[in-house]
Parts: C-alpha cells; structure tokens; sequence
C-alpha cells in the first residue's frame, strides 16, 4: 500500500493508493458500504484523473469496491472500460461461527489494450532484407532465427512475417499474434502474449533474465542480449510454449 484517505485538491480524500512494487502501476481504490452509486463512480473516476495528471510516470487504474455492483450501475462502468482503465470488486463479509471471512469477486476487469503497432491493418508489411539493411538490427536479427528455432520445434509450419515495427508468427499466411519479436540494436525483445504467471516470474527471478510484465498489453516483455537465448533456453521453452498453448494455434 503506498498510502491512504489521501488528500485530493479540491476534491476530499482517496481510500487507498496500491503499488505494484515490481512495475510502474498504480491502483487508485474508492471503497463504499452497500451498493454503488453515481457519486461513487463519479468519485473513483475524478480520484484517478488527478494521480494520473499528477503522476503521469505510472500506469493508472481506478478501482471501485462496494458490497453490491447492482447490473444496472455496472452497465453505466462498462461504458468507461477501455477508456478507463476499470476494475470493480464486489466484497462481501460472511461470519462463520465466531470469525468473519470477506469474500471477493471481480465483476469487471480492465480491459487489456494492446500495442498500435499490432493492429494489422494499420502495419506496413517488409521483408527480411529490410531488417537485413537496418545498421541498428542487422546484429540481432539472427537472435530472431534462434527464437524461430524454438518455435518451429513445437509447430514446423510457423515461419516469420516481417513487419516494418515488429516480426511476427505466421501459419499457413495467417498472422499468429502470441509472440512478438523486436530486433533492436543491442538487445532483442520478445512479447509473448500470457496472463501473468507468479510461477513464471519466480523462476525468471531465480536467474537474470530481464522480465517485465505489461498489464495493458497483456504480453511479457523479455530482453535478450547475446547469449541470453541459449543461458535461458529452458525458461524461454517454457515462456513461448505457454504462449502456444493459449493461442490455441
């Protein structure tokens, strides 16, 4: 917890300020007794407006908890999901014999957003000897090939597709959005598109593996400088296998 009832200008105070003390985001947390109302969403949307103007080096997320999210004040959030990054919780507290147990649920999750530069429609396709000429990844493109290396050991039939901004899976002309690779000038980036896994992050902290996780996005960001691919073999096997798995490929 970073802080609480803290101090808006002009606008009361803020339940609760959650950190995540491994990545840059930040929960803004209203909390209400009995069900929500106008007020209470007007009230978690303005909290998160002003820490996000104020601390525009995080990643923001309003959070509503309340003990009743009645469907018709939920179709009035549903409206601000993706334009707002919204989660409600509904809580409950149950006594059980002479202890009190709470009971959580998410009703409404944030809507992951994903990179501009995966919307096809908008991506200007190349070839290899685009990335071939580039001076700044023309070092690291064959750190791509090792990746496909890895791929093509679970399906042969996946290949590259080239993009200007990024490269990607293909199957059978199709674009396979599970991965992305981002040949950079020192350092390769791999995206795989996973729900965040404690395990996997355990593992990866057990090594040196630089591992982030893109809420927004949904995808890990893995950074790979020479060498790492093979050093890290079994945990990327294991990283881009899941990947596969979900993409149901």
């Amino acid at each position: 917890m970073k802080d609480k009832e803290r101090v808006q200008p002009r606008a009361g105070r803020l339940d609760l300020l959650l950190q995540d003390a491994e990545s840059y985001q930040r929960y803004e947390v209203e909390i209400q007794l009995g069900k929500t109302d106008e007020a209470h969403i007007i009230r978690t949307i303005e909290y998160w407006d002003i820490e996000r103007k104020r601390y525009p080096q995080y990643e923001h997320t309003a959070v509503i908890v309340a003990e009743d999210i009645t469907s018709r004040f939920l179709n009035v959030i549903n409206l601000f999901n993706g334009a707002v990054p919204l989660i409600a919780i509904q809580m409950n507290a149950l006594k059980i014999e002479d202890k009190i147990s709470l009971f959580c649920a998410t009703v409404l999750n944030e809507m992951p957003l994903g990179y501009v530069d995966e919307d096809e429609e908008t991506q200007e396709v190349t070839d290899r000897s685009y990335w071939e000429n580039r001076d700044d990844t023309k070092n690291t493109l064959p750190m791509a090939d090792e990746i496909l290396s890895i791929l093509q050991a679970w399906d042969p039939q996946l290949n590259y597709k080239y993009n200007k901004s990024y490269i990607v899976p293909e199957k059978n002309g199709r674009t396979q959005n599970f991965v992305m690779v981002v040949p950079q000038k020192k350092r390769l980036q791999l995206r795989p598109r996973l729900e965040r896994s404690q395990e996997l992050e355990s593992e990866a902290d057990s090594t040196d593996l630089d591992l982030t996780y893109d809420a927004k996005a949904g995808r890990y960001l893995v950074r790979l400088a020479k060498g790492d691919i093979k050093r890290h073999e079994i945990l990327l096997n294991n990283l881009l296998e899941q990947a596969i798995d979900v993409s149901n490929i």
